[in-house]
């Protein structure tokens, strides 16, 4: 079967689990349901496109299918940002309760701790720093989240329980503004970014490989890492920190397009990261009843598959 055959199956199956959610048990209240329905839809598509995207262009860089964005320290950051806010200012505060202005904050210092880190540690042996970058990204994560743990403990427990909300990751409460806006930010990212997409092929052939065919590495790669910080900070503002979405998507479309063809690579994660996200979001609605989220699933799942690979990669 081609691969073009199997993208096309997996559009088919989104499609059919989009609508099996949207109009399944709608009840009579329909000006009501099918909105709500319909912005959570486009949270998940909005969120998994990015994850998906940014994960393959990541381990296209780092030449690792284990590695995700996450490792920059990101979702330790955001969690850290929410924290800071209510810790000092309390969750009645306008920058706590407003999501619009808490979904612009987490993303501007979110992109500007990345604009800073790149800077600092891309500054003179340019993408010779790559593992080192990855390296300081864990310190600096592991730090995010013992000074987020440390001021939990003290915060009222009250507080406490909205900050645990945005630990992880959901699509019931999604703001519509914040919708559109994190649309037009992803479409200027994308634009961008296709001024780089034929050296992704090349990239993953190593650096000495594509020095070699003549692409300006160190140039290339620092613009994708600025996109990657950019992407994975509004799908993380946007609806919270799923760790292994991205390890769990890109490592299941390897598997089953098997190619290291970029344009085939990248759509197809792009929808098995929709179907996942939408069928974990049916089994919390009709399985769990609201019971648990989504990303505990998809980081039960991931982490699993986690282990699974290193065991492989071991054997």
């Amino acid at each position: 079967m081609s691969n073009r055959i199997k993208i096309t199956l997996l559009a088919v199956f989104s499609v059919v689990l989009i609508a099996v959610f949207m109009f399944t048990n709608l009840g009579t209240n329909l000006s009501y349901i099918l909105p709500r329905r319909g912005m959570i839809v486009l949270a998940i598509v909005l969120t998994g496109a990015t994850i998906a995207f940014s994960t393959i262009i990541f381990q296209t860089i780092t030449n690792n299918r284990i590695l995700t964005p996450s490792i920059l320290g990101l979702d330790s950051l955001y969690l850290l940002i929410q924290t800071v806010i209510i810790f000092s200012f309390g969750s009645t505060s306008l920058t706590a309760a407003d999501k619009n202005i808490n979904f612009f904050l987490s993303v501007g210092i979110m992109v500007l701790f990345a604009g800073v880190f790149f800077k600092l540690l891309f500054r003179g042996q340019g993408a010779r720093n790559i593992y080192f970058l990855l390296l300081v990204g864990i310190i600096l994560g592991t730090f995010f989240g013992s000074l987020s743990t440390f001021m939990q403990v003290l915060i009222d427990p009250n507080e406490f329980m909205i900050i645990q909300d945005r630990m992880f990751a959901s699509f019931n409460n999604v703001n519509t503004d914040i919708l559109m806006v994190a649309i037009v930010m992803i479409v200027l990212v994308v634009i961008y970014f296709l001024r780089f997409v034929k050296y992704l092929d090349v990239l993953s052939l190593g650096k000495e490989q594509a020095v070699n065919l003549g692409v300006d590495y160190d140039y290339v790669v620092k613009r994708l890492l600025v996109i990657i910080a950019i992407l994975v900070s509004i799908s993380t503002a946007l609806v919270g920190p799923i760790t292994f979405l991205g390890l769990l998507v890109a490592n299941v479309t390897y598997e089953f397009l098997k190619t290291f063809k970029h344009s085939q690579l990248i759509w197809g994660s792009i929808l098995i990261s929709i179907i996942a996200l939408v069928g974990g979001q049916l089994i919390v609605d009709r399985v769990f009843t609201f019971s648990t989220t989504l990303s505990v699933i998809i980081n039960f799942v991931g982490g699993v598959y986690f282990i699974y690979l290193l065991l492989r990669g071991k054997r």
